[in-house]
Formats: C-alpha cells, sequence, structure tokens
C-alpha cells in the first residue's frame, strides 16, 4: 500500500523538487503551501505523471492555527502522514536595526513554532504505528550565527538543535528525524531574503533545488540525523567546531556583505 506524504512550502524549490521524487518513488502527497492555484497546477502534474492520489491544502503555515486544522483535516478524510517534511520557511537580510519586526516575527514563526507544531501533532501517531520519518529543513546557517541575518540563523540552529535531540528520543520507535542542512541554493530563497547581492550567492554557481531535494530524500530514508549536503558544506560545518567564536562572528559577516 502506497505511503503518504506531507510536505510544507511545497509550491516551490525545494519543497516542489521533494514532492517530485515523492511522486517518483510512488508515494501519495499532501501539498500544503498559501497558493491553492500553485499546488492545484502541481497536484495535476504529478498525478498524470505518476499516478499517485495528491491532496491539496492552501494554508499559511506561518499562523500557528494552521497546523492543528492541517492534522484535523488529514483525521477526518483518514489521512494517515507516514513521512512529514517541515520544509516551509524564509530568511531575511540586513541589521537587525534595521528590519522589519512583522517579517521577522512571522520568520520565528514559521521556520520554529509552526514545524514544532506539526511535529507534535503527527509524531505520537507514527509512534503509535510504529513507522515514520520526519524531515526537517534547516540550513548550514544552523551551525554558527549570521550577522546581517541574525534571526534566519537562529531559527536554523534551533531546528537543527531540536531535529537532533528529539532524533535521540525517538531512536528504538520506528521512527527517524533527519535535519536536512543545505547551503545556499538556486530557489526562490533569495529574492524573497533579499540578498540576491550579498556575497553569500552572488556570482555563485549554486546547487539546483533538486540536487538538495533528492539528497534529503536518500538521507531522510537512510534514517540520517544530520545531513549536510555538498562537500564544502561539511567542511565548513564541522570546522566551525574548532574555530574561535570571534573568528567566526567576523567571517560570516565578511562573507554576507553585500558586493557594493
Amino acid at each position: 500500500m502506497a505511503k503518504t506524504a506531507l510536505i510544507t512550502g511545497a509550491s516551490s524549490g525545494i519543497g516542489y523538487e521533494l514532492a517530485k521524487v515523492f511522486a517518483k518513488n510512488n508515494t501519495n502527497l499532501v501539498l500544503v503551501a498559501r497558493s491553492e492555484k500553485k499546488l492545484q497546477e502541481i497536484a495535476q502534474e504529478l498525478t498524470k505523471t505518476h499516478g499517485i492520489s495528491v491532496e491539496v491544502l492552501a494554508k499559511d503555515v506561518s499562523v500557528l492555527a494552521s497546523t492543528q486544522e492541517i492534522y484535523s483535516i488529514l483525521k477526518q478524510k483518514g489521512i494517515a502522514v507516514d513521512y512529514l517534511v517541515n520544509n516551509a520557511g524564509f530568511g531575511d537580510f540586513g541589521f537587525f536595526t534595521e528590519t522589519k519586526w512583522e517579517k521577522e516575527l512571522e520568520m520565528i514563526n514559521l521556520n520554529m513554532t509552526s514545524l514544532t507544531s506539526l511535529t507534535k501533532l503527527f509524531v505520537s501517531d507514527m509512534v503509535a504505528r510504529k513507522q515514520g520519518k520526519i524531515l526537517n529543513v534547516a540550513s548550514t546557517a544552523s551551525f554558527q550565527p549570521g550577522p546581517l541575518m541574525a534571526v534566519y540563523y537562529a531559527t536554523k540552529a534551533y531546528v537543527l538543535s531540536f531535529s537532533e535531540a528529539i532524533a535521540n528520543e525517538l531512536s528504538g520507535t520506528g521512527v527517524t528525524v533527519t535535519a536536512l542542512c543545505p547551503g545556499p541554493t538556486e530557489s526562490g530563497f533569495q529574492n524573497a531574503a533579499a540578498m540576491n547581492d550579498s556575497k553569500l550567492v552572488k556570482g555563485k554557481k549554486l546547487p539546483t533545488s533538486q540536487d538538495v531535494a533528492e539528497y534529503g530524500y536518500k538521507a531522510m530514508m537512510s534514517g540520517k540525523v544530520v545531513a549536510v549536503h555538498g562537500l564544502m558544506n561539511k567542511v565548513m560545518a564541522q570546522s566551525v567546531r574548532y574555530t574561535p567564536r570571534a573568528v567566526v562572528r567576523s567571517l560570516v559577516r565578511a562573507m554576507s556583505e553585500r558586493t557594493h
């Protein structure tokens, strides 16, 4: 019997590519994002190509009440979630003294609070069935503080720490948790974060969302707890542990500044 994956932020970028990977592997889908029109188009494409069933839920996951609504709707429809992919998230670029609190609060709610809430809602059912997998999309930003993207880096540090901790707690239950940590990726993220002219991304050949999605899918299926995409990203994530924190802060600041 085909399993079901719930993916947040499924209308573009890594979320959309993950939906394609799951569909290709004969997994039914529950796609969550704000744009119903975009989700319906994706649902039609994947149903036609792969013959799977796709449930579309147009929800703004940064609104906390939506997580309970998602869970309740699926319960009523008798849809059990075997794979939970907490992918929805965004960043913001600029000095903390100059950025907008409203956008940061939305970021905190989406990147941390809703991710935790969805995990809380679905993990107990997975444990009861003695099987299930959770993929939380973190970032290479998880491993160090990030001047010029202070709140974003902090939210991703939370995602990594939370994922590792509950992965340990769930050991032996049949449920695994994977924190996927991509570096800068070719997606809509840079536009949303207003950071296209940051040294982190400008003029760089970035990995595609498809590359990251395929890597993340394999890591999740194998039960890997921390999955850092790309060799250089792996090296950087490890080297931070042995570098004085003052140096790390300065390096990240230098790498993040605008190019003009």
